[in-house]
């Protein structure tokens, strides 16, 4: 399945795309959100949510079903353990990023570029959603917290050895998705991730450190 955010003559999707896949394009950029209501068209048990900037390895799916069987959770492969404080403390030495090389299933607070999850957890994601939402981040904190809050689970990144990268969700994470024009580079989508961020937390969002 894909979803297109924004049509224009411009910003086309190659004809081999559409003859892979289930293709939807929108006339109006509804931001980083709508993806995840267009993944409730899923009929599988599991879904696994793939930026247009991330290229998983040819093992990333399995790697993730059997690390279903021991850690049950939002799994995902570039993943932060943040101090608490302020998001935009982000950049400094306030946080702990893992997006390979980790040999075991780490525990984190957010995850992005990509997700696998159940299906059946989107109604919690949009039973949470706000009405009026950021429109360049938060969505990836937001599943985070709405999977902790009613089904008690936590966010995890399955093991990425060095030595077999086919297992990695992101073959190349240094360099897809980490340009000037990523959501998380520009200002608006700063912006709108650190005052997100702010409400979950004091929703009561749980961080790993709290949990410990």
């Amino acid at each position: 399945m894909l979803w297109q955010n924004y049509y224009s003559e411009e910003n086309t999707v190659p004809q081999f795309s559409h003859n892979l896949t289930k293709h939807a394009s929108c006339n109006h950029n509804f931001g980083v959100w709508a993806r995840f209501a267009y993944a409730l068209n899923a009929k599988t048990k599991y879904v696994c949510m793939i930026d247009d900037d991330t290229i998983p390895g040819s093992e990333w799916i399995e790697n993730c079903i059997n690390t279903m069987k021991t850690h049950k959770g939002l799994l995902g492969c570039r993943g932060v353990r943040m101090s608490g404080d302020d998001y935009m403390n982000y950049p400094g030495c306030k946080y702990e990023s893992i997006c390979g090389n980790n040999d075991n299933v780490e525990q984190v607070d957010i995850m992005g570029h990509c997700w696998f999850f159940e299906r059946d957890w989107l109604k919690y994601y949009w039973l949470e959603a706000p009405n009026i939402r950021p429109n360049h981040g938060g969505e990836d904190m937001h599943f985070s917290y709405a999977v902790q809050k009613h089904l008690n689970l936590n966010t995890y990144v399955p093991p990425q050895p060095s030595s077999n990268r086919e297992m990695w969700g992101s073959l190349d994470p240094s360099k897809y998705g980490e340009d000037l024009v990523a959501t998380s580079r520009t200002s608006s989508g700063f912006g709108d991730a650190n005052m997100y961020w702010n409400y979950l937390l004091a929703k009561g969002y749980k961080l790993v450190k709290d949990q410990k």
